[in-house]
């Protein structure tokens, strides 16, 4: 993750007093939050990981008036964006966090959470954000809580080649980041006891993707 003053982003976004409002976030957001109301349990405290604009997270707990959301971010403008965002919904979305998993010990006193959602990051960040949610999940979730994925990804000869372009883009950007492949995401996932409950074809060449912990009498590979 980015944590330099500017947030990280891949397309210009409007600003209203310190609202930002992705153009990607504003096409998809629908989709995602329907998704995640059907995924997530009744009553769900969700923890978000690199929440950006704050779009995803009122989408979703408009769709689900049950829902407690932390948003969070490394990035002190985003999380402004998500706190005003959240002034529409402020007994549902928490005051965003400064969570930046590259640091030591970034998951200490969190949790316990339900599910831990994160869109659009892993690609945009270097590869030990995916290592650190896959290593702390069984730390911050209660025992059947869900992990949810979203973005592009590349899964060998079947990639879309969109994501190819994106993923040579994104190098071009910074060599830590690029379109990861799925396979080596769904080993990085295992290797923290998830396993993959749900694969979800999503818009645009994206990929929703639900994990339980191995042994949960719901999940299934």
């Amino acid at each position: 993750m980015d944590t330099s003053d500017t947030p990280t982003a891949l397309e210009k976004r409007a600003q209203i007093g310190d609202r930002l409002s992705s153009p990607s976030a504003e096409r998809n957001k629908g989709v995602i939050a329907k998704l995640l109301a059907e995924t997530l349990p009744s009553g769900a405290r969700v923890l978000e990981i690199g929440s950006g604009t704050g779009q995803h997270a009122l989408e979703a707990v408009s769709c689900r008036s049950d829902l407690l959301w932390q948003p969070s971010d490394p990035d002190v403008i985003s999380r402004a964006s998500q706190d005003a965002w959240a002034l529409d919904a402020p007994d549902q979305i928490m005051p965003s966090k400064d969570l930046n998993l590259l640091q030591p010990d970034w998951a200490a006193g969190l949790g316990p959470f339900d599910a831990l959602v994160c869109m659009n990051v892993i690609h945009i960040s270097p590869w030990g954000v995916c290592q650190q949610i896959a290593a702390q999940a069984r730390r911050l979730l209660s025992g059947h809580g869900v992990v949810f994925l979203y973005g592009p990804y590349k899964e060998g000869e079947a990639t879309a080649p969109s994501n190819l372009d994106f993923d040579r883009s994104l190098q071009s950007r910074n060599p830590e980041w690029g379109v990861r492949d799925l396979d080596v995401v769904l080993a990085e996932m295992a290797s923290g006891g998830l396993t993959l409950e749900r694969r979800v074809n999503m818009p645009a060449n994206n990929l929703s993707l639900i994990f339980k912990f191995a042994g949960d009498e719901h999940a299934s590979s």
